[in-house]
């Protein structure tokens, strides 16, 4: 098979196609035939070995994926071959081993594919929808009525938290940085969109609320806006840190008043009975056309490089996929 193999730390100069032999499933495992890879920002964090996630060297980054199950182990209930699936990792570890053209994985990382989603939009699903389903009904306990700004909405995570938001009966703000992020913000169910380059965003968000603030912030980059969010929050106001490429100085005394909270989160922490919850609900959302994943564009599997370049640009609209 065809895969892209990490031999030593660095930039994406390190990811390179090798041949390796086809892998075997185990008893309770599914080997699946990949037919698209979803690139994911944490995939270039742990690329340069210093994120907290260090796998053994050498190995194969990707997390999401999507194709068709080629044979099952002789313990797997649920699965055949032929299936269309999507992956939320491999047996190599939650968050390596889908640049791959296969993949074998444990049944609780194979999901079925709804018949309506392509493959592509199917490798764009396990990280950026769990995330946002996760920071929304999990860290936030988002309720209906509420008001969520989702702060760097028109990448990946940024359109499945609006869209997800949306389904879960909030009101919703999102911001991007282009006419184009802006118009895809609001075509994928935000009530509002606001350019985050403007200098009076800050004051325009203020206004949509008729002065009160938001009651929760999705925030994918909080080196930058975290201390801005504490000062938009409503009373008792959530801000889960979804993504950080940084430090930043805040003022505590903001959170004093409103009584508001600041959450981190990271996907890979959640129980294994919350992971199985959580695709339950996003594969009845997907199924019954709830929730539509936005794939930005593919690229083939050589290309690795320059998708892991592409998805930490700014400017995001959608996923990035490789095709192997």
């Amino acid at each position: 098979m065809r895969a892209i193999l990490i031999r030593s730390f660095g930039g994406p100069e390190v990811l390179k196609v090798e041949e390796l032999p086809d892998p075997t499933p185990g008893p309770a495992e599914v080997l699946v035939r990949i037919e698209a890879v979803g690139v994911n920002p944490v995939d270039t964090y742990i690329r340069t070995g210093t994120y907290a996630m260090k796998p053994d060297l050498p190995y194969t980054p990707g997390s999401d994926a999507a194709g068709v199950v080629e044979a099952v182990g002789d313990r797997v209930p649920g699965f055949a071959p032929g299936d269309r699936v999507y992956i939320c990792g491999t047996r190599q570890g939650r968050g390596v081993g889908a640049y791959a053209s296969k993949a074998v994985c444990a049944t609780s990382q194979v999901f079925p594919l709804a018949a309506r989603l392509s493959f592509a939009q199917g490798a764009a699903i396990g990280v950026p929808y769990a995330t946002a389903y996760r920071a929304l009904a999990s860290r936030a306990a988002a309720r209906a009525g509420e008001t969520v700004l989702v702060h760097g909405a028109s990448g990946g995570v940024g359109l499945a938290t609006v869209q997800i938001a949306r389904s879960l009966g909030l009101t919703v703000i999102g911001t991007a940085g282009s006419a184009e992020g802006l118009d895809l913000v609001r075509q994928e169910g935000a009530h509002h969109a606001v350019n985050h380059r403007d200098p009076g965003y800050l004051d325009a968000i203020r206004q949509l609320t008729a002065g009160r603030g938001v009651d929760v912030i999705i925030e994918m980059l909080a080196n930058v806006n975290l201390d801005r969010d504490l000062g938009l929050l409503a009373m008792r106001g959530r801000v889960v840190v979804v993504g950080n490429r940084g430090r930043i100085e805040i003022d505590p005394r903001q959170t004093m008043g409103k009584e508001s909270a600041i959450l981190g989160m990271v996907l890979w922490a959640a129980p294994a009975e919350e992971m199985e919850a959580t695709h339950q609900w996003l594969g009845d959302a997907f199924a019954y056309g709830t929730l539509t994943p936005v794939v930005a564009g593919e690229l083939p599997l050589a290309d690795a490089p320059r998708a892991h370049e592409l998805v930490m640009a700014p400017g995001a609209r959608g996923k990035i996929v490789l095709k192997p």
